[in-house]
């Protein structure tokens, strides 16, 4: 049986690396906005003797998304590793100062999405020998200028760890990991001007996280 991984947020990142480590092993379903970053994921995984299928869509698209679990319910009727790593990263500001446009789509693509999500991933992932899905912790919580994200993201964790609680023993089995910090766009727009050589590569945090599991 071909063993699927679906990555939301496959484009760019951590979510590309993940795709690249785990391509000799999964057939990769990736998710993302870009078409032109999922090709150039397509070209790296096939150089490897991999394969994917691209989905390019916003996961906050609803009618897309399950049609994409449609889709592949009907190709391979199972998904062995969900991996979430899309986010919605809005410009910072003080939180007395949170744009209405910026905290709408926060929430919506980093807790609503989620919330859409789990309930057409986890059919999938039961129909799997193992399935899980996993999630990664940087919601910033407590930090100034992270209203956005830290609530939006918090949110999404928040979700998944009820998930976790539920699934414990009748699975999916659901994990929360903590990636280190990583040269990628949404840390750029978060710290420009930073010493990014001292930030630790997406390529090794996938194989370090990719480990724990």
């Amino acid at each position: 049986m071909t063993k699927i991984a679906l990555i939301t947020g496959a484009s760019r990142g951590l979510g590309a690396a993940l795709a690249l480590a785990l391509c000799d092993t999964h057939h990769i379903v990736a998710v993302g906005r870009t078409t032109g970053a999922l090709e150039d994921l397509d070209d790296r995984i096939q150089a490897k003797g991999g394969q994917a299928t691209l989905a390019p869509m916003d996961i906050t698209n609803a009618d897309a998304m399950a049609h994409l679990c449609r889709g592949i319910y009907d190709r391979w009727g199972h998904v062995d590793l969900w991996l979430h790593t899309a986010v919605h990263a809005a410009p910072l500001a003080p939180a007395g100062h949170l744009a209405a446009k910026d905290w709408a789509s926060s929430i919506g693509t980093n807790a609503t999405a989620t919330a859409t999500l789990i309930p057409m991933v986890e059919p999938l992932l039961n129909a799997a020998p193992a399935g899980s899905a996993v999630f990664f912790d940087d919601a910033r919580a407590g930090q100034k200028f992270f209203g956005h994200y830290a609530a939006s993201k918090s949110a999404q964790i928040a979700l998944a760890s009820c998930w976790q609680a539920e699934t414990e023993r009748t699975g999916p089995r659901v994990r929360i990991l903590s990636p280190a910090p990583m040269p990628t766009a949404t840390r750029a727009r978060f710290f420009p001007g930073e010493d990014r050589s001292a930030l630790a590569t997406c390529e090794g945090e996938a194989a370090r996280l990719l480990a724990l599991l």
